[in-house]
């Protein structure tokens, strides 16, 4: 997972009595940003999945080699950061600017604690350009007029949403919300989603999504393969299609971050000179 629930709802500013999304995510990624209540939600998650901590590792490691593939690969320089969660090492914008130093990149939450973090720490390098934009994942349009400051989508550009459209409900639409995204870029953009599933271990992850709900306000949603491959709307997959996220262009796919619960794949929007497709959905 790579929680950051405010994304989708407001929360207040500070609570450490109660445990917040984007510091349990912290929590699993072995950072700092976190307090008491933070690690007992985590910890009772973990002890109903225990391959959780593993599985966050791995979706931040989804998206080094998602940015760069299509930084390096497909020479996109431009990414839209959607539910951006508080800053660790290899952030978009890093990971970008290796590749190309003249990157761009907007952030968007809608959590004050996480946009707070985010100006502070995520600083772009001299030759890129970094935004920030208070927005919910609800509001798509808003989300695109904010970007449009930063982001040029008369060209091509990466959306990322990662571990963030199982914060989204039926009723919230996700399949209609990344729609709306796609329709705003240029042709030859990406559309990148990791997503929480319990098709992999039905039993734990139901606890796990259980004990989450219980103590993390906004809980998850996981879904089937064919419900997230749903999300992306009839878009074309890259190789290897939507896939278990530790399958995706991965040197190795063994230990225990193999056992990450969730897909991850990555969309274009025609046309494409970068890499052939595979039919929607294929495995």
């Amino acid at each position: 997972m790579r929680p950051t629930g405010a994304s989708i709802e407001s929360r207040p500013a500070f609570d450490p009595g109660v445990a917040h999304p984007a510091r349990v995510y912290n929590y699993w990624l072995g950072g700092k940003d976190h307090y008491e209540a933070d690690r007992a939600a985590g910890d009772e998650v973990a002890r109903c999945r225990p391959h959780v901590v593993a599985g966050a590792r791995a979706n931040r490691a989804f998206l080094a080699r998602a940015v760069r593939y299509l930084a390096g690969d497909c020479g996109i320089r431009q990414f839209l950061d959607i539910g951006t969660g508080l800053p660790a090492p290899g952030s978009t914008h890093e990971l970008a600017q290796q590749v190309a130093p003249e990157s761009a990149v907007a952030y968007v939450d809608n959590d004050p604690l996480v946009l707070v973090h985010a100006r502070a720490l995520l600083t772009s390098g001299p030759k890129g350009r970094c935004g920030y934009i208070d927005a919910d994942l609800r509001d798509p349009a808003t989300i695109v007029a904010q970007a449009s400051a930063t982001l040029d989508f008369a060209q091509p550009v990466g959306v990322l949403l990662l571990a963030i459209l199982h914060f989204l409900s039926s009723a919230d639409d996700p399949a209609g919300i990344v729609a709306a995204l796609a329709r705003a870029l240029a042709p030859g953009s990406y559309v990148v989603i990791s997503h929480l599933t319990a098709d992999l271990a039905p039993s734990q992850v139901g606890a796990a999504v259980d004990a989450y709900n219980t103590a993390v306000p906004g809980g998850v949603l996981p879904r089937s393969h064919t419900e997230v491959t749903a999300l992306f709307g009839g878009l074309p997959l890259v190789p290897p299609g939507l896939v278990p996220l530790t399958e995706w262009r991965s040197a190795s796919a063994t230990g225990p971050a193999a056992c990450a619960d969730l897909y991850a794949g990555i969309a274009r929007t025609p046309p494409h000179a970068c890499a052939s497709t595979t039919r929607l959905g294929a495995r």
